[in-house]
């Protein structure tokens, strides 16, 4: 897992061999950090990935299941849940380094980055944009295909007779029965 992590961000270079990447002092990714209890082959990934484990284990356990104090069980599967959260916010935290550093020596790089999600938003809201529109001309075109249908005669005759002369001329004669 070294290997991939070591040159994750462009310009990086890796170090030698055991010396974390980053600035002296920084938290790596693959060391333990300075006064936290870790072992020495132990990584925050490793970490994080065990305490995952752990909290879905803890739900699935026999012990818990066939367990007849709630309490109990609800306390071990809270302190499962806040080490993983505890150690995915010191991943979280690991990468804003990481991203700062970034920001800090390569500015140019967060811009282009910024830029390119900027491109991609725009693509995203033209299309948006061409399937409403879309949908707009179609409905436009059914309101033009009722008006069209429904056009009032272009001449009323004046008067209530000549009216109703129009409307009965448009009835349909009743059909007999044999």
């Amino acid at each position: 897992m070294a290997a991939p992590l070591s040159g994750m961000f462009s310009g990086q270079l890796p170090g030698p061999p055991g010396a974390p990447p980053g600035l002296p002092g920084q938290a790596s990714l693959l060391q333990a950090t300075p006064g936290a209890p870790r072992s020495s082959n132990s990584t925050l990934v490793d970490e994080l990935e065990s305490s995952f484990e752990a909290c879905f284990a803890s739900l699935v356990s026999q012990d818990y299941v066939n367990g007849t104090d709630q309490e109990e069980i609800r306390t071990g599967v809270d302190q499962c849940i806040q080490k993983f959260l505890d150690i995915a916010r010191q991943t979280e935290c690991f990468f804003l380094q990481k991203r700062l550093q970034l920001s800090v020596q390569k500015p140019e790089q967060v811009i282009k980055e910024d830029v390119s999600e900027l491109r991609n938003e725009l693509q995203r809201k033209d299309a948006l944009v061409q399937k409403h529109l879309t949908k707009l001309r179609h409905w436009q075109q059914v309101l033009e295909d009722i008006n069209v249908q429904h056009k009032k005669p272009p001449e009323i005759p004046q008067g209530s007779l000549a009216f109703l002369e129009q409307a009965s001329a448009n009835i349909p004669a009743p059909l007999k029965q044999t």
